[in-house]
């Protein structure tokens, strides 16, 4: 009997996939955890296959699950497109979208891509800056949604995905830990040079500034220059690079969480918005990793 994968449950799969919890899964979805559990179980019954390893470590996707990520998103992409053709929704007017400068070599642009095509007549504007900078533009109104990475302890925003953050580096690099640590990093206020410096203070770390860019690529060139160390997502690093080993004795750098914001604006943007939204919420595991082909998440440094 062939088995009928339920929408409902492919987007719980989901949230559980990108957040790896299912307490942040239940919060994204407005349901309780209990129902998230059973949504889990019933996809796992219908496929037959386990989606997700669960141990005292927390919760990891089984091979047959990182499978069902791809599967999951054809199918809802295919509802949803289909809801909007017999409903003859379509959304206008302009979106003003802000993301990090963390997305610039991801799958972004292809998200994108498929939510104009999806709304052609929602007329995008993009801008990519800090984190912290793009949450100061949507408080001043001058952006309707963001997506960005949120402070230690702030509970704002919508979470797409939580990660380790790491240090990395050229290949190779050599650390004198009699030296000060070399740093590349964004400006102020960016989440991550805040983190390293107070990781670095806590432990007694003396460190010197190697390089300072508002651009990642600025940060990418320096660091496969070997100039130095940067603290990033571990689940976003550019290639070229790699996280520095533990014998570097480096201090944890913890976890970083990516949400979503939305603005106050009560017009047709608000639509546009929640639109936008929602797909990068569908899609949110594939920002993970470089553009190009998916690379499997256990495959990450």
């Amino acid at each position: 009997m062939d088995a009928v994968y339920d929408p409902t449950q492919l987007r719980t799969f989901l949230a559980v996939a990108q957040t790896l919890n299912f307490t942040q899964a239940a919060r994204r979805l407005g349901l309780r955890q209990s129902t998230v559990s059973q949504h889990v179980r019933r996809l796992e019954e219908a496929t037959g296959r386990p989606l997700f390893s669960r141990d005292t470590h927390g919760v990891e996707l089984t091979e047959d699950g990182e499978a069902m990520l791809g599967f999951a998103r054809t199918i809802l992409q295919a509802h949803e497109r289909a809801s909007a053709y017999f409903t003859g929704t379509r959304l206008r007017g302009r979106l003003r979208f802000g993301a990090s400068e963390d997305f610039v070599l991801t799958r972004l642009p292809e998200i994108l891509e498929a939510f104009r095509r999806d709304h052609p007549e929602v007329d995008l504007e993009l801008t990519v800056e800090l984190s912290g900078t793009l949450h100061k533009r949507l408080e001043a109104g001058r952006l309707d949604l963001v997506l960005a990475k949120r402070g230690p302890g702030a509970t704002h925003g919508e979470l797409v995905w939580r990660d380790r953050m790491v240090w990395i580096s050229a290949e190779g690099l050599r650390l004198d830990p009699d030296r000060p640590l070399p740093l590349i990093l964004f400006p102020p206020p960016a989440v991550t040079r805040a983190r390293a410096l107070e990781v670095l203070e806590q432990a007694g770390r003396s460190w010197r500034m190697a390089c300072t860019s508002g651009s990642l690529s600025g940060l990418v060139a320096a660091a496969r220059a070997g100039l130095g160390v940067m603290a990033h997502t571990r689940g976003l690093i550019p290639p070229g690079l790699v996280t520095v080993p533990e014998r570097a004795g480096l201090p944890e750098l913890g976890t970083v969480d990516f949400v979503l914001l939305q603005g106050r604006r009560g017009d047709a943007a608000k639509e546009a918005a929640q639109a936008l939204a929602d797909a990068l919420l569908a899609a949110g595991d594939r920002l993970h990793g470089p553009a190009g082909p998916a690379v499997s998440r256990r495959g990450s440094p």
